[in-house]
């Protein structure tokens, strides 16, 4: 499986979103179309429907997991280097500061 990093997932989850949401538009629309070709497509459209929103579900699940698993890693870190962390946020908080006053 190809490794996507998380902004990348969340564009990903967003256009599935949107792709399932107008597919069920589509499905709403035609469903007084009653032929049986018409009523085929309706059929292979859900089934597909149904397995996207399925990987959605995985994808969100993933990238939940994966935040936690980053806040606990941070969270870990913090709690055996506090004068390290301390050192690392005084130096983001100064090179900010200086970012910001060049402005």
């Amino acid at each position: 499986m190809i490794a996507i990093d998380a902004e990348h997932k969340a564009k990903l989850m967003h256009d599935l979103n949107l792709v399932i949401e107008d597919a069920q538009v589509l499905l709403r629309m035609t469903a007084d179309q009653v032929s049986e070709e018409a009523h085929a497509v309706r059929e292979r459209v859900t089934q597909r429907l149904d397995k996207a929103k399925e990987e959605l579900k995985s994808l969100q699940d993933s990238a939940l997991q994966s935040a936690k698993a980053a806040a606990q890693s941070t969270d870990r870190f913090v709690h055996d280097n506090p004068w390290k962390s301390v050192a690392i946020a005084a130096g983001a908080g100064l090179l900010l500061g200086v970012l910001i006053s060049r402005r």
